[in-house]
């Protein structure tokens, strides 16, 4: 079976993106024990584009479901901030949202290669 990438694209106006990456940083590890979870990149744009990628890779659609279902829903709730991203205060106002749209995108791993040892 194949694993399955989920690319999030998230557009970031330039004043939100160091709120947006400390959001990403403030929630370092919670998605690295779950069941079926394969690899995380979050990708700055360098030039072009207002556009930050959010990679994980799966070991199956199953997987990632189950913890959209679970930890990511949580990490998105009102004192989340919303779509810009997991992180923010708990509870009192929710922070503003880092970005200004997302898209999900999907993929099935067809081939790969990683560096020889």
């Amino acid at each position: 079976m194949a694993s399955v990438v989920k690319i999030n694209v998230l557009t970031v106006p330039a004043e939100q993106r160091e709120v947006l990456e400390k959001r990403f940083a403030s929630r370092a590890g919670m998605v690295e024990n779950a069941d079926g979870f394969e690899w995380f990149e979050l990708l700055r744009p360098l030039e072009g584009t207002d556009q930050y990628l959010v990679y994980t890779r799966w070991r199956s659609e199953a997987d990632f479901e189950a913890w959209m279902a679970t930890s990511m829903r949580g990490a998105h709730a009102p004192q989340g901030g919303g779509q810009g991203g997991p992180g923010g205060q708990g509870g009192g106002e929710q922070p503003k949202p880092a970005a200004t749209g997302s898209t999900l995108w999907s993929f099935e791993v067809v081939q790969s290669a990683s560096p020889k040892s």
